[in-house]
C-alpha cells in the first residue's frame, strides 16, 4: 500500500516539469482541443449558464493576459459581461457600506441594567441626573440614550415618578418610628384575650405592655402611659407613632405621645401593609409561641408573653439588624473551636424555645 502511494506521488511530481517543459506546439494543440470542446458544449446548452463568484473572479483575472480582440473566441461570455464583472468586483472592494453599521452603536446590556438600577433605587432622579451619575462613574453615553432606556422599560424619565413607597418611607424613617397593634389570642376555654404590642422600627425592640379580656379606651391609654414611662429618655429619638384606625385608640391615647413631640400617623383602612413591621412581629409570635402552647388564663398569657418578649429582645437574631438581637449593638467575637468548647442550651418556656451560648 505504501509503495503504491509513493509511486503515484512520484508520478505526479514528475508530471509537473513535463508540463512546463513541453513544446509550444504541444501547448497550442491542447488549447485548440479545449477551445473546440468549449464550442461543442455551447451548442448543446439550452439555458443560461450560472457562474459562481469564484468563476467570475477567475475570468476577470485572466482577461488582462489576453488581447481584448480575442476575448470573444476564448471566453464563454461577452466582453461587456466580463467588464461588468470587473467593475462590480472593484466597487465591492472599495465599498465600506456593508461593513459600517448605520446609526449609533448598540448600548451594552450592563449599562442598561445599571440605568434601571439607578432609577429603581433613586425614584427622585430623572434621566439627566442618572446620566450625570453614569458620567461620574466613567460611562460615556448620551442623556437621550438614558431617556430611551427608561422609556422602553416603562419608567417615566421625569424626576418624580411615583414617589416613595411605604416600604421606602418606613425604611428611611425607621430610626424615629414606633408602631402599635393589637394581638388577640384564645385561652384553652375559648376566652378571647387582647395584648397591646409596640415595636420600635430601628432596633426592632418589642414591648408587650399588657393583656386584657376587655380592651377599653381607658385601658389602652393607660398602656400608652406605661410605655412612655418605660422608654424614658429614649422617646426623644422617636418622631412618629404608627397605628391603625381601631376605635380603641382614643384622643387621650394620642395625647400621651404628642406630649413627647411624637406625630401620630394613621394607616389607611384595611391596609395592613402600611403597618407591616407590627403585622410581621405578631405573625412571628403566633408561629413561634402561641401556635404551640395552651393559654389557661389572663395571668398565664401575661407571663408567657413577657417571657417571649425578653427572649425576643435579648437573644433572638433579626435579619434587619444583621442577625443581632434588638438589645445587642456589638457583634460577638469569633466563635470558639467546637472541638474544645461546648455549647450550653437554655430552655425557655419548658423547652418550647432554646437559647445557645458558649459554655464557660
Amino acid at each position: 500500500m505504501i509503495v503504491s502511494l509513493l509511486y503515484k506521488v512520484t508520478r505526479k511530481l514528475l508530471s509537473v516539469p513535463a508540463v512546463l517543459l513541453r513544446s509550444e506546439a504541444a501547448k497550442d494543440a491542447e488549447l485548440l482541443v479545449l477551445r473546440h470542446e468549449n464550442a461543442v458544449l455551447r451548442r448543446q446548452l439550452t439555458g443560461p449558464v450560472r457562474y459562481e463568484p469564484s468563476d467570475r473572479l477567475w475570468f476577470a483575472a485572466l482577461a488582462g493576459l489576453l488581447d481584448r480582440r480575442r476575448w470573444r473566441e476564448v471566453f464563454p461570455v461577452t466582453p461587456g459581461t466580463l467588464l461588468a464583472w470587473h467593475r462590480r468586483l472593484v466597487a465591492r472592494k472599495w465599498d465600506y457600506g456593508a461593513r459600517r453599521r448605520i446609526g449609533r452603536p448598540p448600548t451594552r446590556t450592563a449599562i442598561k441594567t445599571l440605568v434601571l438600577r439607578l432609577a429603581r433605587e433613586n425614584p427622585r432622579w430623572g434621566h439627566r441626573r442618572i446620566h450625570g451619575e453614569l458620567a461620574r462613574l466613567g460611562h460615556r453615553i448620551a442623556h437621550s440614550t438614558v431617556w430611551r432606556i427608561l422609556h422602553d422599560a416603562g419608567i417615566d424619565p421625569a424626576p418624580r415618578r411615583t414617589g416613595p413607597t411605604w416600604r421606602q418611607f418606613l425604611t428611611a424613617q425607621a430610626q424615629g418610628i414606633i408602631a402599635v397593634d393589637f394581638l388577640h389570642l384564645d385561652t384553652v376555654l375559648g376566652t378571647r384575650l387582647y395584648a397591646l404590642a409596640f415595636l420600635e422600627h430601628d432596633t426592632r425592640r418589642l414591648h408587650i405592655t399588657g393583656v386584657t379580656a376587655h380592651p377599653t379606651r381607658e385601658w389602652t391609654t393607660q398602656q400608652a402611659r406605661n410605655l412612655t414611662a418605660d422608654l424614658g429618655h429614649r422617646t426623644e429619638s422617636l418622631r412618629f407613632l404608627l397605628r391603625d384606625r381601631d376605635g380603641k385608640y382614643s384622643q387621650a391615647f394620642d395625647t400621651v405621645f404628642q406630649a413627647d413631640d411624637l406625630r401620630i400617623i394613621k394607616s389607611a383602612p384595611q391596609a395592613p401593609r402600611m403597618n407591616a413591621h407590627c403585622e410581621r412581629v405578631i405573625g412571628t409570635i403566633r408561629r413561634e409561641l402561641l401556635d404551640h402552647i395552651l393559654i389557661t388564663s389572663e395571668s398565664h398569657a401575661r407571663q408567657v408573653l413577657a417571657t417571649y418578649e425578653d427572649h425576643y429582645n435579648r437573644h433572638r437574631p433579626h435579619q434587619a439588624r444583621d442577625q443581632l438581637p434588638p438589645n445587642i449593638y456589638q457583634r460577638p467575637t469569633a466563635g470558639h473551636d467546637l472541638d474544645t468548647h461546648r455549647l450550653r442550651r437554655t430552655r425557655i418556656l419548658g423547652g418550647l424555645i432554646n437559647e445557645y451560648r458558649q459554655a464557660a
